[in-house]
C-alpha cells in the first residue's frame, strides 16, 4: 500500500539573532563601548587631557578645545563649562550642549576630608579675586567651586593650588571624587577613630593613578569616625563608618551602594568590621569591583546602587573577600544613635587637647574669595593655622585658645558668619542653580538665601533642628530626598497659568539611623515666590501639632496630606 503523501510542514518564522551585549560589565568580557562617555574614554584616558590644555588649549583658546575634551575629560581635572548667561530653565533640556556652553569654566578645588591650612585657604582666595570674578561657593562634599574660569587661566591657577599641597585632579569625571571625612577628625573628644590616615593613603596610592581613572560612572567615599555620623554615609557609594568593635577595638563599618538623584538608595551595610590600617586596601577591593562589574551600557544605571541592589550586601561582600581581597574580613556591629539632632559641628566645641574649635555658617555656602582670605587671616590673628569644611557648606576654624573664643565669634559674626544661626541659617542649603549650571532649571542660592531671611522675620521662636534642601533639577546634588523639607526645582503653574520658577517638595526625609526618602504629596508644588509663606505655613502646623520631643521627619510621615499642603 502506498504510503499517503505528507503536508509539507510550515516554515517556522527565523527570528533575528543578535549577540547579548549584556551591561557593559568588563568582568564578563563585555569591552566594546556601548554609549559615547565610554567611547571617549577607551579613546584616551581623561587624565591625558593635562597635557593638552596646559600646551595647546590653554595658548590657542578656547575655540581650539576638541568636543569630547571639551564636554568629557576635561571633567577629570575639576572643568566644567557653565551655563551661558540669559538661557532661562525652560530651555536646558531642549537645546544643545554647545547653545548651553558658556565659554568659561566651573572649576572644583578638591579638599579631601574638608581639610585645609591657612595658607592654602589664602590661596584659594587669592586665586578666586584675580581669575574667577570673586567666586568660591562651598559645596556640600566640602569641595570649593570657582565660576568664570578662563581656559587661558588654568595652568596658572595649578600651579598655585599645588604650589600649596591643593589639587583639582578627579575632582569630576568617572573617577573616585573627593573623599569626604569628619571635619572634626583627629581633634573631637569623643572620635571613636581618625580617618585621616586612611583618607590621606587612599589619595597618596590611588588618586591620579589610572587604576581607577575609567570607572562607569563617578564614585562617592566617606570616611569618618565620629560617633556624629557626620558626613552623610548611607549615600555614598562607599563609606566607612566608625565603630567600637567588642574584641578589636576601634574600626570601621563598611556601608556600599547608596547614591541619590532620580533613583535614590541608601546604602547598605555589609556587616564588617575594617580596622583603620586595612581601609585603603577595601577602598581599593570595592572601587574595583565598580570598576569591572559596573554598568556601563546606559549611563542611568552606571553608579554603583544598581549594582548592589542586583547583587545584594551578601554576594557582593563575597565576592570582594574572593576575588578582591583574597581574605575573609571581620564580622562586626552597626553604628550607635547618634546622641544629637544636629551634626555639622557649628558653635564653639571643646578638643581633645584643650583648645576649642569654632564651626561657622556661610548662607547656603555662598562665600568670595575676599571674604576666605579674611578667614584665613582671623584663625591665625587667633593663633590657628587649620580650617576645615563640612558637608553642609559650613566652616569650622580650629586650634583656639579659650581666651580667643568669644573674639573669634564676634569677628566672625562682623562678616556674617555666625557661629550661632537660626535653624533656618543652619539647616539651609542649596546647589548651584540655574546662575551657572547647565542642567538647572532655576534659581538656588539667592532663593535660598531669601527664604532663610523671610523664615527669621517669621517664625523667631522655631528651635527645632530643619533641614531645607534646595536644588536647582532632579539630579540632588543637594540632598533633597534626605532633608526635612527637599524642593526639586522645576516650572511650574501660578495662579493666572503662567509657567514660572517653582519647586515639588518632598518632607520628612532624613540621614542617620533613621534615614530615609522624604514624602511627595500627590499635586504639591509651589513657585518661587509663594516658597516662604509655604514653608512657614508647613513649619507652624508642624509646631501646633507635633507630640512631645517628636522630629519634622516622624511627624511629616504620619500628617495628613492638607497639613501638608
Amino acid at each position: 500500500m502506498a504510503a499517503t503523501p505528507q503536508k509539507p510542514a510550515a516554515a517556522t518564522p527565523r527570528r533575528k539573532v543578535s549577540r547579548h551585549r549584556g551591561e557593559g560589565q568588563w568582568a564578563a568580557g563585555h569591552f566594546t563601548p556601548l554609549n559615547g562617555n565610554e567611547q571617549f574614554k577607551k579613546d584616551d584616558d581623561g587624565l591625558n587631557v593635562r597635557t593638552r590644555i596646559e600646551t595647546i588649549y590653554s595658548k590657542r583658546g578656547f575655540d581650539s578645545i576638541d568636543p569630547n575634551d571639551l564636554r568629557g575629560r576635561m571633567r577629570w581635572w575639576g572643568l566644567y563649562t557653565q551655563r551661558k548667561p540669559g538661557i532661562d530653565g525652560g530651555k536646558t533640556a531642549i537645546l544643545e550642549p554647545e547653545e548651553l556652553d558658556d565659554e568659561y569654566f566651573m572649576l572644583r578645588v578638591r579638599i579631601d576630608g574638608g581639610a585645609l591650612t591657612t595658607r592654602q585657604l589664602r590661596v584659594i582666595g587669592e586665586i578666586s579675586q584675580e581669575f574667577a570674578r570673586g567666586t568660591a561657593d562651598i559645596t556640600d562634599r566640602q569641595n570649593v567651586q570657582y565660576h568664570w574660569i578662563r581656559i587661558e587661566d588654568v595652568p596658572e591657577i595649578w600651579n598655585r593650588l599645588e604650589g600649596v599641597g591643593l589639587s583639582t585632579t578627579e575632582a569630576c569625571g568617572d573617577t573616585p571624587r573627593v573623599v569626604i571625612g569628619s571635619p572634626v577628625a583627629g581633634i573631637a573628644e569623643d572620635e571613636i577613630v581618625d580617618g585621616t590616615p586612611a583618607i590621606a593613603e587612599i589619595n597618596r596610592r590611588f588618586i591620579g593613578s589610572k587604576e581607577f581613572s575609567n570607572l562607569p560612572r563617578k564614585f562617592k567615599t566617606a570616611i569618618s569616625g565620629s560617633p556624629l555620623l557626620d558626613v552623610a554615609h548611607e549615600i555614598n557609594d562607599v563609606a566607612f563608618v566608625g565603630v567600637h568593635h567588642p574584641e578589636h577595638g576601634p574600626g570601621f563599618d563598611l556601608w556600599v551602594g547608596g547614591g541619590l538623584s532620580t533613583n535614590p538608595k541608601i546604602g547598605v551595610r555589609l556587616g564588617a568590621w575594617v580596622p583603620l590600617d586595612e581601609v585603603p586596601d577595601v577602598w581599593a577591593g570595592v572601587i574595583g569591583i565598580f570598576r569591572d562589574y559596573g554598568y556601563r551600557r546606559l549611563r542611568t544605571r552606571a553608579r554603583l546602587k544598581f549594582l548592589v541592589a542586583d547583587w545584594g550586601a551578601e554576594k557582593f561582600r563575597q565576592v570582594l573577600e574572593d576575588e578582591y581581597l583574597k581574605r575573609k574580613l571581620v564580622d562586626g556591629p552597626a553604628p550607635a544613635q547618634p546622641l544629637q539632632r544636629w551634626r555639622d559641628h557649628i558653635g564653639v566645641h571643646r578638643q581633645k587637647d584643650g583648645r576649642f574649635y569654632v564651626g561657622f555658617a556661610p548662607r547656603v555656602g555662598r562665600v568670595d574669595g575676599t571674604t576666605l582670605t579674611k578667614i584665613a587671616d582671623l584663625a591665625e590673628a587667633h593663633g590657628s593655622g587649620r580650617v576645615r569644611t563640612t558637608v553642609e557648606q559650613k566652616m569650622i576654624i580650629l586650634d583656639v585658645e579659650e581666651a580667643q573664643v568669644d573674639s573669634l565669634v564676634e569677628s566672625l559674626e562682623a562678616l556674617d558668619l555666625t557661629a550661632k544661626p537660626s535653624p533656618f541659617r543652619r539647616g539651609t542649603m542649596a546647589c548651584t542653580g540655574i546662575e551657572y549650571c547647565k542642567l538647572a532649571i532655576v534659581e538656588t542660592k539667592a532663593r535660598g538665601s531669601q527664604l532663610i531671611d523671610e523664615l527669621e522675620r517669621r517664625i523667631p521662636d522655631f528651635d527645632e533642628p530643619i533641614t531645607i534642601n534646595i536644588n536647582g533639577c532632579p539630579n540632588a546634588c543637594a540632598r533633597i530626598q534626605v532633608a526635612d523639607i527637599g524642593l526639586k526645582g522645576q516650572l511650574v503653574l501660578n495662579d493666572q497659568g503662567e509657567q514660572v520658577e517653582g519647586y515639588q517638595v518632598h518632607l520628612g526625609g532624613a540621614l542617620g539611623l533613621e534615614a530615609g526618602f522624604g514624602r511627595k504629596v500627590r499635586g504639591l508644588k509651589v513657585t518661587s515666590d509663594e516658597l516662604p509663606d509655604y514653608v512657614e505655613r508647613v513649619l507652624k502646623r508642624f509646631q501646633a501639632e507635633r507630640e512631645d520631643g517628636e522630629r519634622f521627619a516622624t511627624w511629616a510621615a504620619r500628617a495628613d496630606e492638607e497639613a501638608l499642603s
